[in-house]
């Protein structure tokens, strides 16, 4: 442990009683004595607080910083209002997926979020891409996720104004005798808010949080029940080099603008790979989706067989899902297996138990939108 980066919130996380294990560098806590599933059930029924601050934040300031965040990026970033929040993809040459990351338009620079295990990778490909006119700068900040159907009637109480935003909108206010940043998103499928906070007063706003009557702390095994149930990759597991966008089914994170046609067609790495991909269908796997007959979960790695004993698939996730009350995973399949309804079969343990292509999210999103 005493290798590992700590986030803002490492004492508190003790004094709370989590767990802490190694997470993308950082000393993070599994779970607290709520325990997964109930964490998991809290958040659906009421309102979690997740410490997020492992995740790079990043400012990027310069002459037209959108225009040269789209030589890196699928996503339409000139096009992006200000206090808009898009979601993008880094790409390499051959079309696969760098990191997926979160982009702000803050007027006059771009706020961004990078996974952590991705930083300094992502950093270093934002200072070499975008040139020397560009500012890259790292942010020494907190970020606090706070998610459920209470996380409005929550956020009112400490800032009735960022109650206004709808899903995706980001904005500055004043609050607890400071500036947070806050974006109504996050990572659980429920209605919610991204918190960003000079790392110097996040453990006083967690207090704060952590104080509401509706509002209990959740650990990272949750956060990803969660986000699984919201059919949300992970990257290192569900996205990575190899993949392309298209064959992630996340081909909606190419912008219009940038698509054959498009005001600003290509101009990213790898479009012409990505692009052709989108027209001619001629990919050859693709994420799904699957939902497991039975209790037992099927983990990550588990391999996949067609009815004729064939394998055409692995396992990227896989839990149990406490909300839909079934063990749910995603997987990359041969796209002739990716139809819902397919069933397919996952080895587990030498045994082999079928499994139905499902559409995700596993279950509904609540996304506020207005």
């Amino acid at each position: 442990m005493s290798e590992l980066y700590q986030t803002p919130l490492f004492a508190l996380h003790h004094s709370l009683g989590g767990k802490m294990v190694p997470f993308a560098g950082y000393s993070m806590p599994v779970q607290y004595p709520l325990g997964v599933k109930k964490e998991h059930e809290h958040t659906r029924q009421a309102c979690g607080l997740f410490d997020v601050s492992h995740m790079g934040q990043v400012r990027v300031t310069g002459p037209s910083p959108a225009a040269a965040m789209e030589t890196l990026v699928t996503a339409d970033v000139v096009g992006l209002p200000e206090g808009g929040q898009r979601y993008a993809l880094f790409t390499n040459s051959e079309g696969g997926i760098l990191d997926d990351l979160m982009i702000v338009n803050h007027g006059d620079s771009l706020y961004v979020v990078v996974n952590a295990a991705c930083k300094d990778q992502d950093v270093a490909l934002m200072r070499t891409g975008l040139g020397f006119e560009h500012e890259v700068e790292i942010l020494d900040r907190g970020l606090l996720a706070l998610q459920g159907p209470q996380a409005s009637e929550v956020m009112r109480r400490l800032c009735p104004a960022a109650c206004e935003l709808r899903f995706m909108q980001h904005a500055r206010f004043d609050a607890l005798d400071g500036e947070i940043w806050v974006s109504r998103s996050g990572y659980t499928g429920e209605d919610g808010f991204e918190i960003s906070v000079p790392a110097a007063d996040t453990e006083r706003l967690a207090r704060w949080f952590l104080d509401q009557p509706e509002v209990e702390p959740i650990g990272l095994g949750a956060r990803d029940s969660l986000r699984l149930e919201a059919g949300l990759c992970l990257y290192g597991h569900d996205l990575d080099e190899t993949t392309t966008p298209v064959e992630a089914s996340l081909s909606w994170a190419v912008g219009k603008s940038r698509r054959l046609g498009g005001e600003r067609e290509a101009g990213f790495p790898g479009a012409d790979i990505v692009l052709h991909q989108m027209q001619a269908k001629d990919h050859r796997r693709r994420r799904v989706g699957l939902i497991s007959e039975g209790r037992a979960p099927v983990r990550e790695g588990a391999r996949l067989f067609g009815a004729d004993d064939r394998e055409i698939g692995v396992v990227t996730s896989g839990s149990f899902g406490p909300s839909l009350g079934a063990p749910i995973a995603m997987a990359y399949v041969s796209v002739e297996h990716a139809e819902k309804g397919t069933t397919l079969y996952a080895d587990v343990r030498g045994k082999k138990l079928p499994m139905t292509v499902s559409a995700m999210p596993f279950v509904e999103a609540r996304y506020y939108r207005g």
